[in-house]
């Protein structure tokens, strides 16, 4: 209860300090920043004054401004993933769910007839696993089936590594993991019942996370839409994916301008040097640097940090020299969006733009 109620206190009473990343910006009361949330949100938002405190005091928490670019850049990320739902109906679940199950199984050389005996076990809250997964409508539901199916049904394990599968969710959208690692770097204002992964299917928790997944770092972006880009495919996606557009234009190789500026496996960096590195060695000569100056740069390549290193410096200045005008500094990343929620040819380029037509609507809403 003392937590909650240090939680209103922050909400009710304090403003947000930081100007820095909005030259200009004057300072809100709470009061008057909730109601300025509240305005830039679209019409038909139930629970509209909840939405505004969550928004709002993420913004305090992480020390935002919450000046309206910022608020309708939020405002149109929700509407993109979620139409302002907590927890939103993904269309299908129970055979999109079922089906990847499936998958996993053939992969364990488990037989379909053993899944269905373990899936009829009875669940935690008395129905079977099974009428569990066939009622299924959200993201947060499956988590919990899953939750209690690891370690409780046989071959639970071997069908999920001791790990949940689902890896995003809530109001934005926003990785578990990324939530965990932003818990593990900054104090998470609100009190944590069960875990981090519970929180991001709040409303509150999908926010704050969602909000610092958005705004809360630095990158040299005069629009929006990079952020935007960015949301989808990681921070510093786009600026990367300039660089690579920079490196290709110099070097002549063509590279798929997707962000990624080393070789990932599973989502870790390998030794074995990817296309942009392989080009970047061909060009060692003209930038004057070594296979392990070059390794040692691109290892930055998810930081603000990489903006300032030799090997950005040096790849810019010969694209400039050769365009004879400053190259652009952010791209949209060339993705194509694979999920099995997924079932259109969508990218991050669609993305992007689909949330900033939102943006430039939610900036058309009076703030007064």
């Amino acid at each position: 209860m003392l937590a909650v109620g240090l939680i209103a206190l922050v909400a009710g009473c304090a403003s947000v300090k930081d100007s820095s990343r909005s030259p200009g910006y004057r300072p809100l009361s709470a009061t008057e920043g909730r109601a300025l949330v509240a305005r830039l949100m679209p019409e038909g938002v139930n629970e509209r004054a909840g939405w505004a405190t969550d928004i709002y005091a993420a913004f305090a928490a992480l020390d935002i401004a919450p000046t309206p670019e910022n608020i309708c850049a939020t405002v149109a990320v929700i509407g993109q993933e979620s139409g302002f739902q907590a927890d939103p109906v993904v269309p299908g679940l129970s055979t999109i769910a079922r089906k990847e199950i499936d998958k996993r199984r053939e992969s364990a050389g488990i037989p379909g007839i053993a899944l269905d005996a373990a899936l009829a076990i009875p669940s935690t809250n008395g129905k079977s696993y099974s009428e569990r997964l066939q009622a299924v409508k959200t993201e947060r539901q499956l988590s919990e089936i899953y939750e209690d199916l690891i370690g409780r049904v046989p071959f639970g394990i071997s069908l999920f590594a001791n790990r949940n599968p689902v890896r995003t969710g809530g109001p934005m959208q926003v990785s578990i993991a990324f939530a965990e690692a932003v818990r593990d770097s900054k104090p998470y204002p609100y009190p944590v019942s069960t875990s981090i992964r519970h929180e991001v299917f709040t409303r509150r928790g999908g926010v704050y996370f969602g909000i610092a997944h958005l705004l809360d770092y630095a990158a040299p972006y005069t629009q929006h839409l990079y952020r935007f880009a960015d949301f989808n495919a990681g921070q510093y996606a786009s600026r990367n994916a300039a660089f690579q557009k920079a490196v290709t234009e110099v070097s002549g190789v063509p590279l798929e301008l997707d962000g990624d500026l080393l070789r990932y496996d599973r989502g870790q960096s390998v030794v074995e040097p990817g296309s942009t590195e392989l080009a970047l060695r061909a060009l060692s000569h003209r930038i004057d640097m070594s296979n392990r100056d070059v390794r040692r740069d691109l290892e930055l390549e998810k930081a603000q940090d990489f903006e300032k290193t030799r090997l950005y410096a040096r790849v810019f200045e010969l694209a400039d020299k050769l365009g004879g005008h400053p190259a652009p500094r952010a791209a949209l990343p060339q993705i194509r969006l694979n999920s099995p929620k997924i079932t259109r040819n969508l990218t991050t380029e669609w993305f992007a733009n689909r949330v900033e037509g939102r943006y430039q609507a939610c900036l058309q809403r009076p703030t007064t």
